[in-house]
Parts: structure tokens; sequence; C-alpha cells
């Protein structure tokens, strides 16, 4: 039952559940990773607070709090970046923590000063801590003080350096080489150079995405190591000198650099890599004194080397696959960190992945359209479920998906005792999906889950944009003969059962053909 608090304009409550701590978590962000983190309030008897822009007033998470406050536009700017609204709206609700998710506020520095100055407790690392590991070229000093390896690289180039300076630091760094932003992440701000020739250009476009993106336009050079693995180590850190690291997560099935599918363990990883990435992370996290959930990120060539490439100082996207193989919940540990409590997590259980785990990210793009965003009215929603099946979301049946952020509806995660079992049981969640209104990514989903270098687990960072070269634009919602035909049989029992019968000879595409088409189209 919803209640507008007199006195306090904005303010809605529901009146959930009697509450059992004394602290109250307003949730700076939106969609399904603060569904998830209201819901592990709900699970701790926490009262909590979300926040919602003017798009998100019926979206998921502001009936899942017990408060809710409007907090402007829906221009993220205006919204769920603006600091000082977030803050009013925690003075507003006497909220005592706030939780940044991922993405917007998450890692800003300036930000987690700010809920400090007002007496608030920012569920995440200090602001020196994201000072220092969330600008990549201050994070590669730090790993490289702690001993940790880097790949080559270069510090934050001036503004001020002429081309042909640029073109004489990529030289030294060699070819091919990635041009980087020093904020954010995402794939953004990001550019591939192979020769001296594309160098300015490069960096000039790298910079203005940077810019528009992050407000940071600053970038640096990083030598692009040659068919490598992006693998990743979850840390948990207490606060009270303890780091517990996780076993690896695979994330090498990117599309322009942006994760797509992740799973963990993976299938590249030896006990004796396993060892060393656990040992870089906690000598890395230990060296800056790393307090709360964060993940440090890996390139593994094919040699076996692994090279520190950054860390996000927050909660990943895909830690439910992490939680699935250790049965670890990682955001309840970030509120207990943040409460002062020392871990009590076994670290042979981190380590120790129990079965296999994968996680697909249910974007509201238009896969045959170069999956440009699809927003609009979701009219029907029929999640995936059953045993082994995690679905994230952060939208209902009648919610309208905006164009003014990311465009990830959901996340469906899968467990099985092994690898085969986890992607079979995938391909089962993926086709029980029905989402109406709006067009998803999940026909690219399934065309990938099927790919034989996918099955055989002999992929790259390379590997999603090759395979989808080579496709020269062919629909991803054709059918096969064999599921043409499945679904003329299903369409044309469905009519004889549900109206007057013809035996009419017909040429040609027949009614229920066509029908069957479409209807396999939209599926």
């Amino acid at each position: 039952m919803e209640e507008v608090v007199s006195g306090s304009p904005g303010v809605r409550r529901f009146g959930h559940r009697q509450t059992t701590f004394s602290v109250k978590i307003l949730v700076a962000n939106r969609g399904e990773i603060a569904v998830r983190i209201l819901r592990a309030c709900r699970e701790m008897g926490v009262p909590s607070v979300a926040v919602y822009s003017a798009c998100d007033r019926t979206a998921l998470h502001v009936g899942l709090a017990d408060e809710a406050v409007a907090i402007g536009a829906s221009p993220a700017a205006e919204s769920y970046l603006h600091i000082e609204r977030v803050l009013e709206a925690a003075r507003a609700t006497g909220a005592t923590a706030v939780h940044p998710g991922y993405g917007f506020l998450a890692e800003n520095a300036r930000f987690a000063r700010a809920c400090g100055d007002a007496g608030l407790t920012f569920i995440g690392p200090s602001p020196e801590v994201i000072e220092t590991m969330g600008g990549k070229t201050a994070a590669r000093r730090a790993a490289v003080e702690a001993g940790v390896p880097v790949v080559p690289g270069t510090e934050a180039l001036p503004e001020t350096l002429t081309d042909e300076a640029l073109r004489d630091c990529a030289d030294e760094i060699g070819y091919p080489l990635f041009i980087k932003a020093v904020a954010g992440g995402g794939g953004r701000g990001m550019r591939r150079v192979a020769d001296r020739a594309g160098v300015v250009a490069g960096v000039a476009a790298a910079r203005s995405e940077a810019g528009a993106a992050f407000g940071e336009s600053t970038v640096y050079f990083e030598r692009l190591v040659e068919r490598a693995r992006h693998v990743e180590v979850q840390v948990l850190g207490d606060g009270h000198g303890v780091v517990v690291p996780f076993v690896e997560r695979e994330c090498s099935i990117q599309r322009r650099h942006q994760k797509v599918i992740e799973e963990s363990p993976s299938v590249a990883v030896t006990p004796a890599i396993r060892a060393a990435l656990a040992e870089a992370a906690v000598a890395l996290s230990t060296a800056v004194s790393y307090a709360s959930a964060g993940t440090l990120e890996f390139l593994l060539d094919a040699a076996g080397h692994v090279y520190f490439l950054e860390m996000n100082t927050r909660l990943q996207v895909e830690h439910p696959v992490t939680e699935l193989v250790t049965g670890i919940d990682l955001v309840q540990w970030q509120i207990r960190i943040a409460r002062g409590e020392p871990l009590t997590v076994d670290p042979d259980r981190a380590l120790r992945p129990e079965g296999h785990a994968i996680e697909c990210r249910v974007y509201a793009e238009d896969p045959d359209a170069g999956f440009i965003p699809s927003p609009g009215r979701i009219t029907a929603l029929r999640g995936p479920s059953g045993p082994g099946v995690r679905d994230d979301s952060g939208v209902e049946a009648g919610f309208d998906v905006p164009v003014f952020y990311d465009s990830m509806i959901s996340k469906v995660s899968t467990w099985a005792p092994d690898r085969a079992g986890a992607i079979a049981r995938m391909r089962s969640a993926l086709h029980e999906y029905q989402i109406g209104g709006i067009t998803t990514a999940i026909p690219a989903l399934l065309w990938v889950l099927e790919q034989p270098r996918f099955l055989d687990g002999a992929f790259d960072t390379g590997f999603l944009d090759e395979v989808l070269a080579a496709r020269a634009g062919e629909s991803f919602s054709e059918l096969t003969t064999e599921q043409t035909d499945m679904a003329v049989v299903a369409a044309a029992l469905s009519a004889y059962l549900s109206g007057p019968q013809t035996t009419a000879a017909t040429t040609g595409p027949t009614p229920w053909r066509q029908a069957a088409r479409l209807d396999g189209v939209r599926r």
C-alpha cells in the first residue's frame, strides 16, 4: 500500500516490512541492479529507498522499495547523475547509507566523498581508493608498485601533445595498440590502431567519445595483446586487512569491447593460472587497502601469461555467475562490510567452483539492424524459470523501456554441474523468454550459443566480432527448414482444432506457412 508522505514532496512509502537493522539504504540506481540490491535489503530486513526519474515512475524497482523519491527529469544528468538530488532524497527519507550499484555514480569519487560529508555511509570503497583504481593509468602505476604485471602502455596523454609527438609515443608502444579512455569503461572511448597512420584520428575520436560518455576526455595508449582472453577476479575486502579472491569469470565474448556473455569458471584457466590470478588480485587489493566488492580485470594470452588491465571499484554486471558457483551473496556482503563486519567467507570455498554458470545479457536491441536500441512498451512478458535458471530483470509488462539509459533490461544466468549442462539450460531459458512489444537481442544470443568455437571454448576477445562480420548482415530471425516445418505443423493443427476445415488445394505460400513463419520470427 502506497503512502504519500506529508511534508516530504516527492516521497512515496510502501510499508513492505518490519525492520531489524538501524541502517536504511538508498539505492542510487535503476533497472535490474536496483532490483537486485532492494531484494538483498528485504532479505536482510534493511529498510530501503529507491530513487527514480520521470520516465521511471512506474519502474519495477520503485515498487520494491519501502520508499521512493522522484529526483528529476528523464535524462541521467538531471536525475541519476545529479549528486545533490540524490543526497537530498537521502536527507528527505532519513537514509543512512547509499548503495550506488554499477554505472551512473558508482565509481565517482566526488559522489563517494559527498556521501561521507553528508554523514552517509557509501557502500563501496573509499573515495581515495576510487581515485587511485578508478583511473586506468593510476591503477596501472599501483599494479606495477605491487609487483603485478601489466600490458605495456603509456601514462595519460597530455592534450598539448602535437600530432607528431602522439605518433612517436605510439611507435614506442608498438602496433597494433588500443587508445583507451582513462575514465569509465564498457568499450567507450576505445579505438584500435593498426599503424602510425591511424594514431591522430584515433586519438581525436577516442577523446570525443570519452568526453561525451564520462565528462573526461583523457586517453592513453596500451599495447594490444593478440588473441587474448578477458578474465577477471572478484574480490571482497573487509577493511580489517582481509581480502578474499574468488574463482575467475570468463568475459571474452564481447561485441565492440562490450561484454555479452560471461561464465565461471573459464575453460582456459588451469589451477596454476587461477593461483596466479588470485595472488595478483590479493596483492594489488591489499596494497591499496581495498574494502568492499571489486573486480580486477586481466588479459590471458595464449601462453598462459596474465596481465592486469584495470579494476572496477564496484559490483559487476556479471556478479551472478560468481554467486551461482560459490553460493556466496556478494550484495549482502557489500552491505555487511559497510556496516563494519569482518569477512567470514571461506577462501577455499570462494576459489573452488561448484559446477558451471553462464550469464547472457538481454538487451532491448535489434540485432538485424546493427544492434540499435529498441525502446518501447513491453506489452507482454514471461521470464524463464526452472532448475538452475536465474532471471535478474528490471522490467515488467506495461513498462516503457526508455531511450535515456543503457538498453539492457535483464540478465539470464544458468547453473549446471558442467559447462555443457549450463549451455543447454541457457538455450532452453532463452527459448522460454517471451517479451512482447519490443525487439531484443535474444535471437543473436541463441545463435552465439550454437557456434562451434563457443561450444568448444576455443575463443578470444575478437571471436564475436569476427563471426558477426562473417554473417554479412544475415538475419537472426530467419527460420531453418526444420523450424519452419515444425511451425507449419503446429499452426495447421491449431487452425484445424479451432476453425472450419477446408480441403481446397493451394499452391505457393499457404496462410498456415505464412503465419508459422511470422510466429517464428516474433519468437
